[in-house]
């Protein structure tokens, strides 16, 4: 007679529960979407070239004014400091800065990637968050190099005609903070429109007219008309800049510092919020 053997049951076991993504896990791959695009680091080198390259044109133009200016007109130097942060550089700056954020959602919107994202971490504002983190710092360092070049290279044009500013000379550093700044808050403008859309041409022609395009259709020489035209970033920014207290006499009604700093803060705020919002409710 023979016993059967018993044959322990083998126990499965429970699968281990990986744990949540940390923020510093989120953030950390989104900068590895960012630097890892091969347009990221070309398209932030022709950018800063393009303005500060714009600004020693625009002081190279003053240099030649300079020549025919009276000794009274050479010591204002109010002038000089706006001289470093010529609009045409700086409304390039704000659609690049703008359009790259956009593309930090649209693109991945447009590769399918967001599926895989959201998979990975179920907590969708979080992601929005770390997005918006990442290209704060990103477009603030980029913002620095090129608002810093900008005022070098103007000014080392302008001492050549000993008409150059120094850095402590009043209203420097804000007009350097406000040109620095600017390229952040349109970053995060356009990546709350490219939540808010979707979609790549619609986002970018949306961001385009937002930030530069919608602006001037508002006249200052009424009050509601220039209290929306002094609510727009590129307005905020051409107050901060500007070295020289406003015409009493003008009949245009002139947008405060205060107000410009404002506009700074609450636009970035109001497209990030709104974004973290939206997403939570759409289907991806």
């Amino acid at each position: 007679m023979t016993t059967a053997a018993s044959v322990p049951t083998a126990t499965s076991s429970a699968p281990v529960a990986e744990p949540p993504a940390r923020f510093r896990d989120l953030l950390a791959s989104e900068w590895i979407k960012t630097r890892s695009l091969r347009s990221t680091p070309w398209t932030l080198a022709f950018t800063a070239l393009f303005v500060i390259g714009s600004a020693a044109v625009a002081a190279l133009a003053e240099v030649n004014d300079l020549r025919t200016m009276s000794p009274a007109a050479r010591a204002d130097q109010g002038f000089h400091v706006f001289v470093a942060f010529p609009a045409a550089g700086y409304m390039t700056l704000m659609l690049v800065a703008g359009s790259v954020g956009a593309l930090t959602v649209v693109s991945e919107y447009s590769s399918g990637l967001i599926r895989t994202t959201t998979v990975a971490v179920p907590a969708r504002g979080a992601v929005v968050l770390a997005k918006a983190v990442v290209t704060a710092a990103l477009w603030t360092a980029v913002g620095t190099v090129i608002s810093t070049g900008c005022f070098l290279i103007s000014q080392a044009i302008l001492n050549g005609q000993q008409a150059g500013v120094p850095l402590t000379h009043p209203g420097v550093l804000r007009a350097l903070m406000a040109s620095d700044l600017l390229a952040p808050v349109c970053a995060l403008i356009g990546l709350g429109i490219g939540t808010l859309i979707r979609h790549s041409a619609t986002t970018m022609v949306t961001s385009a007219f937002t930030l530069v395009m919608l602006p001037p259709i508002f006249s200052q020489s009424a009050r509601w008309s220039a209290a929306i035209s002094h609510a727009m970033p590129v307005t905020a920014w051409k107050r901060l800049v500007q070295n020289w207290a406003p015409d009493t006499h003008s009949l245009a009604y002139s947008a405060t510092v205060p107000g410009s700093w404002a506009v700074y803060a609450l636009w970035p705020l109001i497209a990030v919020v709104l974004a973290a919002v939206v997403v939570r409710h759409r289907d991806v």
